[in-house]
């Protein structure tokens, strides 16, 4: 099965936080965290449409100018998600440098802030020097991404201040079946990416997809089928499901509501700063231990778990870390 989703950590375990996932068949990409990101080459950066923001500390914010400066002149418009105080954040930025020579800059900030019990929502433009704009006030929603392929939920955590959890949702993942292509000898090529984003818009009727289609001497010509009649090319699966936890502390209710966000997840991606024989400092840091990661992974029944963001502490024994995570993790009983 060709996967849809492609995630990687931004860093190392001991470096700043980041996931960067890459949405193969829109060729975007979306990043959770904004940190140091010098390891991302500049293509990389261009291809992020919408950034995650978990919290502003500086070791998940402090990415954000280099981030500008990829994109600053390039047509685009990139989505920003965020605690309570982003737009005032990311206003604080831009104000620390002179914009008189971006008139021409055709880039868009959309900001949207997730409270308790409602979304904050700011637009900034690069071509009147991203001079500050109404803010709007909009309903409280879960799922602050909602788009027929993709969806995002979120959840406010515990970290002494608010710090916001994601989970990024495939839809459904669709299967071409080689077997059956073969048999009518369809040629793969765009026509395929059409047809799955007719399906992924439950698109139905319409003008037929053009395909070539070889003939028993091999000759390609140009058919044209109705998507209807494609269904035995392909077959609909359960889609991947990415998980990204940091910065919070462990609390019963941390605890449920990051079960409930991480339930049944493909890829978990969770802090685990500490070893379990220093939980009394991840309490006080309001962090997690190794095996409260591992736990957590364990009672949302995670399929994969991935812990990073280590204390500097352990630098040499992140081994030991990998280890306690991971055998809370596999001990299902």
């Amino acid at each position: 099965m060709a996967s849809l989703l492609f995630s990687r950590l931004v860093n190392g375990p001991f470096g700043d936080p980041g996931l960067y996932i890459d949405i193969k068949w829109e060729r975007r990409a979306i990043l959770f965290d904004l940190g140091n990101n010098g390891s991302l080459p500049p293509a990389m950066v261009l291809k992020v449409s919408d950034v995650f923001i978990s919290h502003t500390h500086m070791d998940h914010f402090i990415g954000f100018d280099r981030f500008l400066r990829i994109v600053l002149s390039h047509p685009k418009t990139i989505r920003f998600y965020g605690p309570e105080g982003l737009i005032r954040n990311i206003q604080g930025k831009l104000a620390g440098y002179t914009w008189n020579l971006t008139e021409s800059y055709p880039l868009v900030m959309e900001i949207t802030e997730i409270l308790p019990d409602r979304r904050l929502h700011s637009r900034l433009t690069a071509s009147d020097g991203f001079a500050p704009q109404k803010v709007e006030t909009l309903p409280f929603t879960d799922e602050i991404l909602s788009e027929p392929m993709v969806s995002v939920f979120v959840k406010i955590l515990d970290h002494k201040i608010p710090s916001l959890a994601f989970s990024l949702n495939e839809r459904f993942h669709i299967n071409i079946i080689n077997e059956e292509m073969e048999k009518r000898g369809f040629s793969p090529g765009p026509w395929l990416r059409a047809l799955k984003e007719a399906i992924w818009q439950n698109r139905k009727g319409g003008a037929p997809l053009e395909i070539p289609v070889r003939n028993k001497e091999g000759v390609e010509e140009i058919q044209k089928w109705p998507i209807e009649d494609l269904s035995p090319i392909y077959q609909i699966t359960r889609g991947q499901k990415i998980s990204y936890v940091v910065d919070t502390l462990y609390s019963k209710e941390n605890e449920a509501k990051i079960v409930s966000l991480a339930k049944d997840s493909t890829l978990f991606y969770c802090e685990s700063p500490f070893l379990d024989r220093d939980a009394d400092q991840a309490a006080f840091r309001h962090h997690l231990t190794a095996r409260q990661a591992g736990m957590l992974a364990r009672n949302a029944g995670v399929h994969s778990l991935t812990v990073f963001h280590f204390s500097p502490r352990y630098a040499g024994e992140e081994k030991a870390l990998y280890e306690e995570a991971y055998k809370t993790f596999k001990n299902r009983s």
